[in-house]
């Protein structure tokens, strides 16, 4: 099973506002550094038509060029991406994440397997490798916003008070699926 595979549509709506806001504050920087410099740099028309093309071209160009790459380039690095297993362990869920070490935020896939909550990062980053987080060591799993701004972060908790700051696509689904494996294993180890 994956999750958070999908890759999000973004309605014309959105692009246009994004260009006419994109191309405003463009203007805006142009403007600005026009009016404090010595020299006159721009005429209003060359101001308002590189703010246009500005705008046209990050609001609906850039989202457009990446709808149709950035999704071949992801689902590409994401098939190459294998964690690697114990004897008698299986990947139940996957899908893509990144996982906080430091302030880099490394990009790779997270694993939930029958034994315990794998991250094996993909092959572009800086910090490679794999992170394994034995379900039985989970001491506590807690929701979070990403740059106190995006509810898409999970935070897990080890016993040993090691913190693993996750940001996930469907981060509810995540964290539903994380907990169900860690009360079993909780569950099974108190008996």
């Amino acid at each position: 099973m994956e999750i958070g595979n999908k890759m999000i549509k973004i309605s014309w709506k959105y692009r246009i506002i994004f260009a006419i806001g994109t191309a405003i504050l463009y203007t805006f920087l142009l403007w600005t550094f026009d009016y404090f410099s010595d020299e006159k740099l721009y005429s209003i028309n060359s101001l308002i038509f590189q703010g246009v093309f500005f705008g046209i071209f990050f609001g609906i160009g850039f989202p457009y060029v990446n709808e149709k790459f950035a999704g071949k380039f992801s689902k590409k690095m994401g098939m190459q991406i294998k964690p690697e297993l114990e004897l008698n362990e299986e990947i139940e869920i996957e899908g893509p994440a990144n996982l906080f070490r430091g302030i880099e935020g490394v990009g790779g896939k997270i694993f939930l397997t029958n034994k315990k909550v794998i991250f094996k990062s993909h092959k572009i980053n800086i910090q490679k490798g794999q992170t394994d987080i034995e379900y039985s060591t989970i001491k506590e799993i807690v929701k979070r916003k990403t740059a106190k701004l995006i509810d898409n972060g999970i935070r897990i908790i080890t016993d040993d008070g090691k913190e693993f700051d996750f940001v996930v696509n469907e981060r509810d689904l995540w964290f539903d699926k994380i907990t169900v494996r860690w009360n079993k294993k909780t569950q099974y180890n108190n008996v």
